[in-house]
């Protein structure tokens, strides 16, 4: 997989992250982490009150934690794109699924 493959984030619906800008994600890499069950949470999710990121980006998942996820193949997210939304933690990625 390159650069250019990774999966972008379609959507982020959580508005105190510093780096959502009407609803698209800014940051030039996320990273996806957490150790719950049923759950993996947005690693670069930061609310705070100033604005981060770059202002034409779309943010691409840099790295999965989540090796229980169907989706994760040698810590690289493999699905055409995520969604990051509030779940069990502020930051989720809904696009998680885990493995049976």
């Amino acid at each position: 997989m390159s650069i250019t493959e990774m999966p972008p984030v379609h959507d982020c619906a959580v508005a105190g992250c510093s780096y959502n800008a009407d609803s698209e994600c800014h940051a030039g890499a996320i990273s996806i982490t957490g150790s719950s069950a049923g759950s993996a949470g947005c690693g670069t999710f930061i609310d705070i009150s100033m604005t981060g990121g770059l202002p034409t980006a779309t943010a691409m998942v840099g790295a999965c934690h989540r090796v229980d996820c169907t989706h994760n193949d040698a810590l690289e997210c493999h699905a055409d794109s995520i969604r990051v939304g509030p779940g069990a933690d502020p930051a989720d990625c809904l696009t998680y699924h885990r493995v049976a």
